[in-house]
């Protein structure tokens, strides 16, 4: 990340796709509607934003990384 600005505009920008994405299907769970094709787009639109909220706020080690552990 290039600043915290940054940081904290896609930060921001995911949890709002994972807000709706979460109610969206809470919307179909009041409706009754839990199952069918409007289901699976549901869940697969919440699973996709929390995966992209999860890799953001997890990115992986890298070797060059201020972060890497160091064995015990």
């Amino acid at each position: 990340m290039a600043s915290i600005d940054d940081f904290r505009f896609e930060s921001h920008r995911l949890l709002l796709e994972l807000d709706a994405a979460t109610m969206g299907m809470m919307a179909l769970v009041s409706s009754r509607c839990v199952s069918g094709p409007e289901w699976d787009a549901a869940n697969e639109r919440q699973h996709v934003a929390y995966k992209c909220w999860d890799a953001f706020m997890n990115p992986p080690l890298t070797a060059d990384s201020k972060n890497t552990p160091t064995p015990d």
